[in-house]
């Protein structure tokens, strides 16, 4: 049988995701070096990274993979950290995650496929170089 949550973890959690989404790096990483997972997830499936990603975040981004957020991982609408970031077209976030090893064409809504429908040549070229 499942225990209810604690309303205390709930609302850590919810600020941990909110720092995320804010770019606080350092108040996030805070949490994770203390014991936050770093691939916390929310009920849509969106990590820490991909929040970050999604918000233009890169220095964010980039303290999240050196705390090993896992760059692979797919949300509920297929999506990675990459495509987001992709979809935002912050290419230092992109360049980021690429360093990272992440895949261009990982999850249903891959980046690749995100920077062509939204006709983003520049998202494409990135992640084209990231294949040389």
């Amino acid at each position: 049988m499942n225990e209810p949550i604690d309303p205390g973890v709930i609302e850590l959690a919810g600020r941990v995701f909110d720092l995320a989404r804010a770019g606080a790096t350092e108040e996030l990483v805070g949490y994770v070096d203390a014991g936050v997972p770093a691939n916390l997830t929310n009920d849509k499936g969106d990590t820490l990274l991909i929040l970050a990603a999604y918000h233009a975040h890169a220095d964010t981004v980039a303290a999240l993979l050196e705390r090993r957020a896992d760059h692979g991982r797919v949300n509920d609408r297929g999506q990675t950290a990459l495509a987001a970031a992709v979809f935002r077209q912050s290419s230092e976030a992109v360049r980021r995650l690429l360093d990272a090893g992440a895949d261009p064409d990982a999850g249903g809504q891959s980046a690749r496929l995100t920077a062509q429908f939204f006709d983003l040549p520049a998202m494409t070229e990135l992640l084209d170089a990231a294949r040389r």
